[in-house]
């Protein structure tokens, strides 16, 4: 029984593409390099910002710090909310409030930004913990922000609890601690890359979020 449903953010509650993706543009003006093309551009959406400069980028330490400061120039201003919930999110969370379920969001973007996302959306007030990475980056993997919100909200039974993300990242952060994962197709990830690490479920709509719950009684 998944008496704890954890999301995502990016990419599983909202469509946060258009904001991440010129925040990155900017750091890159900034930083006077060409930016990296659309394919590379949508890769940034929803892992740590230091991982996919890393990784996408080839980034080394300073770079990376450098980057990300610029930015946040952007996004803490503007970024942010170039953004929109997902439509029939907010109906989904008020059926599982109604279930008692507990409510969590585990992002890999700052709390603080996560924060004032949810609550512009007017979404925070289904939450019972909202958890993220810090701005510098402490809880920089998804695991970390996972065990990060599990200690908060002083939950012990992980075998009740579930994630529900879009990437591979949160496939692979569930995981990591013991958790299972729902991996959705509305967001930014694909099935080839959920079902290469191993998502636990695979649905492709918000409505399928909750026909998933309705459908398995007790789940």
């Amino acid at each position: 029984m998944f008496d704890t449903i954890l999301f995502d953010l990016d990419g599983t509650l909202t469509d946060s593409a258009e904001g991440i993706i010129n925040s990155v543009k900017y750091a890159f003006a900034k930083m006077g390099i060409q930016q990296p093309d659309n394919n590379t551009l949508q890769k940034f959406i929803g892992p740590p910002l230091s991982a996919s400069f890393k990784e996408y980028c080839n980034f080394d330490s300073t770079q990376i710090e450098q980057a990300i400061a610029y930015y946040r120039e952007y996004f803490s201003v503007k970024g942010i909310f170039e953004n929109r919930v997902y439509n029939g999110i907010p109906s989904v969370l008020e059926s599982l409030k109604h279930k008692n379920k507990t409510l969590i969001v585990a992002t890999s973007k700052p709390e603080v930004y996560a924060k004032r996302i949810l609550v512009h959306f007017d979404i925070a007030r289904y939450f019972d913990i909202i958890a993220g990475s810090t701005l510098t980056e402490e809880r920089n993997t998804k695991a970390k922000v996972l065990e990060y919100a599990f200690t908060q909200g002083n939950i012990t039974d992980k075998n009740k609890a579930v994630l529900i993300g879009d990437r591979k990242h949160d496939v692979i952060g569930a995981h990591d601690i013991g958790i299972k994962c729902i991996g959705v197709l509305y967001g930014y990830g694909t099935s080839d890359e959920l079902t290469e690490y191993g998502a636990d479920y695979i649905l492709e709509t918000v409505k399928d979020i909750e026909k998933f719950f309705k459908d398995r009684k007790g789940v």
